[in-house]
């Protein structure tokens, strides 16, 4: 929680019809001034420099639903970007283009990071940018996502005043108060105008109390104007790459990509300028087709802020490059909305849009789905695109379109944000298919009457490749007994599990012997059987219930180790094994096998060797040399690992681990050294999500489980 001095306090409002209600009052760490504008929340767990310099949140109240912010502090606003020289380092924009930032938690002067300068509220008050914390976001999103987009209000505290407290009652004014006014109307110094008999303390003690009182302002609907005009450039300039990387055209002048700045991002031109191409950013209404020549190789539109319909002009110079085919164009953002306007299409104003850097879109020419960064509330209606368009990227969560392409020319775009800053790099490919379309289409120019070919092979191949595994009954293994507070991923995970099986219709049998959990909570999973995990009871809940399918990845060390012990048996029972194949769970308990597969990618690895004993663990630490860590395989939360500075400490450690596992891995020691986890979920397809990464508080050494982790890092 922020310490600061004398801080005062800030009212949230929102617009409910024609009424206004007060939605709460929190503590004030920006700029001391109200503002107004359209309330949106974001998801993005990290990234709120990147995010809050973002042009396309110009006029929004930004929400983020994240509850610890402003704990990495601020990068210097002094620093240049090593490729685009002029422009900042860290930020997306010259300024924070945010409204009002409202947030839960804030560390206030706390904060830590190598590139900090200065905190997050001391940023906002040099850019004149209010701010508040003590909100519960959480209900406040909910209200979002209910009732769609709002607008909002941020009104500063202009002072206080006496408030009538009946029976030594007031009305809080609490930073998480629910809907209706936090403050009473006060008249003539009492509360609903209520007269105090014999003085203000009344004959039963009825006293007055400080109340705040707030600015009133007027509120202001973003999205009716052209935002636009606010965040582009005022004039043409030129960003050129580093001459050993630079693109040239057969006539010797650099490959040229005119990019229409419509609210661009400082990452979008990076990802241009650093895959060798030159750059002219022209302002939003520059009539480019008229006035940049002919010797330029490619069209970039760029995101942006607001309603794109209001884009005419822009709209009319994209339609005139599109009927001279002559190069290719790609749109991000707006920029792939005012490319849809272009071709004929409509687009729409979203219930509260997609904001976050965590949100799945599907390729529908490969199949293949990727996590992707966004930040949009319109979206084309893909029911209107002309008969020579096709939808390309689709939202896996609203099934909303998320990018387009023409079918018989080098045109295309994606609603979501490739160029990532913050999030996910999944899909900046896009910026290496554009640049290798231009370079394709300065080869030969016949490619412009041929469509964008992108990466991942077809949709039905892959499908084939890999078909989808047909099961209406499995089973899933908790973990083994457990005390209150142990072992709370495992219950997540699990319960997740549970929920998607069920939401595909499969019906779900879990084995948990633990009773205080969310995975046998009643009614998440079909049937229950609070039995110990262990393979004579699995064996038997498999001959009576004949499942299809098993997973053995959700209850941690004691499942897996069930999985091992079963493996030959599965086929046997009629059991196949869902998720991670039992192979693989072998070679990540075999330390052995895991430090030679780790050797085998080229992960480096501490130096290592594995023991069946006393006398080859000896033999192991004289190649190795002390210090050393023992690991011991198949045992449950580190049981029987630590670490040895000598002979006798290795024996001590050795006695213990052979008595919980039948091998050990002798380890160079790596104590002290920072341990940071990455929690990777991968599929039959390939698709990989990197759900977090966590850092593990305690020193290296000590078992996950054991340790305090921040996640994410």
């Amino acid at each position: 929680m922020a310490t600061t001095q004398q801080s005062s306090l800030m009212a949230l409002e929102v617009q409910d019809g024609d009424r206004a209600v007060r939605f709460c009052e929190g503590t004030s760490f920006g700029a001391d001034r109200s503002v107004a504008g359209e309330l949106v929340f974001q998801t993005g767990m990290v990234g709120y420099p990147e995010s809050i310099t973002d042009p396309s949140y110009r006029g929004q109240i930004l929400v983020i639903t994240f509850p610890l912010i402003g704990n990495y502090g601020v990068p210097s606003r002094e620093d240049r970007d090593a490729i685009l020289k002029d422009l900042s380092a860290h930020f997306e924009a010259a300024e924070i283009h945010i409204a009002g930032l409202i947030v839960a938690s804030y560390s206030g002067e706390e904060y830590s990071h190598h590139l900090a300068t200065s905190s997050l509220g001391t940023w906002l008050k040099e850019q004149n940018v209010p701010a508040v914390y003590g909100v519960d976001t959480r209900a406040l999103t909910k209200r979002i996502r209910e009732q769609g987009s709002m607008l909002g209000r941020l009104l500063k505290q202009t002072g206080t005043r006496k408030m009538l407290a009946l029976n030594g009652a007031v009305t809080p004014s609490g930073a998480a108060t629910p809907t209706g006014s936090a403050t009473p109307a006060v008249q003539n110094g009492h509360a609903n105008g209520l007269a105090a008999p014999n003085g203000s303390n009344g004959y039963f003690g009825n006293k007055t109390k400080d109340v705040p009182v707030f600015e009133e302002i007027d509120w202001y609907n973003p999205n009716v104007r052209n935002l636009v005009a606010d965040v582009s450039t005022s004039k043409p300039k030129v960003y050129s790459p580093d001459a050993s990387i630079a693109l040239h055209h057969p006539s010797g002048r650099p490959v040229r990509v005119v990019c229409v700045d419509v609210g661009l991002k400082y990452n979008q031109l990076r990802c241009l300028v650093k895959r060798g191409v030159e750059v002219e950013v022209v302002p939003w209404d520059y009539d480019f087709p008229k006035l940049a020549g002919k010797e330029y190789d490619g069209l970039f539109i760029s995101n942006g802020p607001g309603d794109p319909a209001l884009m005419t002009d822009t709209v009319e110079h994209i339609r005139t490059t599109m009927d001279e085919a002559r190069i290719p164009i790609f749109g991000i953002c707006l920029g792939h909305q005012l490319l849809a306007r272009a071709a004929g299409a409509d687009t729409l104003k979203m219930k509260f849009g997609n904001r976050g850097h965590n949100i799945p879109c599907t390729n529908l020419l490969s199949g293949k789905c990727y996590i992707t960064s966004q930040n949009h509330g319109f979206a084309v209606d893909a029911d209107t695109l002309p008969n020579d368009w096709s939808e390309l990227f689709v939202n896996a969560n609203d099934h909303s379109n998320e990018g387009i392409r023409h079918k018989d020319r080098p045109y295309f775009s994606v609603q979501f944000h490739p160029e990532s800053a913050p999030g996910p790099r999944d899909t900046e490919f896009l910026f290496d298919v554009f640049i290798s379309t231009i370079t394709d289409v300065i080869k030969d120019s016949s490619k412009m009457r041929t469509p964008v070919k992108f990466p991942g092979g077809d949709a039905a191949a892959n499908a084939a490749a890999k078909p989808r595994v047909n099961v209406k009954k499995v089973l899933v293994l908790g973990s083994g007994g457990l005390s209150i507070g142990q072992a709370g991923e495992f219950d997540y995970s699990g319960s997740q599990a549970i929920k998607a099986l069920k939401e595909e219709g499969i019906y779900t049998i879990l084995i948990n012997p633990n009773i205080a959990t969310i995975q046998t909570s009643k009614g998440l999973a079909d049937k229950v059987y609070f039995l110990p995990v262990n393979a004579d009871f699995v064996r038997k809940v498999i001959k009576l219930e004949r499942p299809d399918a098993i997973y053995c990845t959700f209850g941690g060390q004691t499942a897996l180790s069930v999985g091992i012990k079963l493996k030959d048996e599965f086929e046997e029972l009629g059991v196949k094994v869902l998720g991670t194949p039992i192979d693989t769970i072998i070679t990540t308990e075999d330390r052995e096998l895991f430090a030679r597969s780790m050797e085998s990618i080229g992960a480096p690895c501490a130096k290592s060797k594995s023991a069946n004993n006393l006398e080859e663990a000896l033999e192991a630490v004289e190649t190795i040399g002390y210090p050393v860590i023992i690991r011991a395989a198949y045992a449950l939360g580190g049981l029987g690992s630590g670490f040895a500075d000598n002979k006798e400490q290795l024996i001590d450690l050795c006695n213990k681990a052979f008595a919980a596992s039948p091998q050990i891995l002798i380890e160079r020691s790596m104590k002290g050294w920072k341990e940071v986890e990455y929690e990777v979920v991968r599929d039959a397809q390939d698709n990989c999500i990197t759900v977090c990464n966590m850092e593990n508080f305690d020193p290296l050494g000590i078992h996950t489980g054991d340790s305090i982790v921040v996640a994410p890092s």
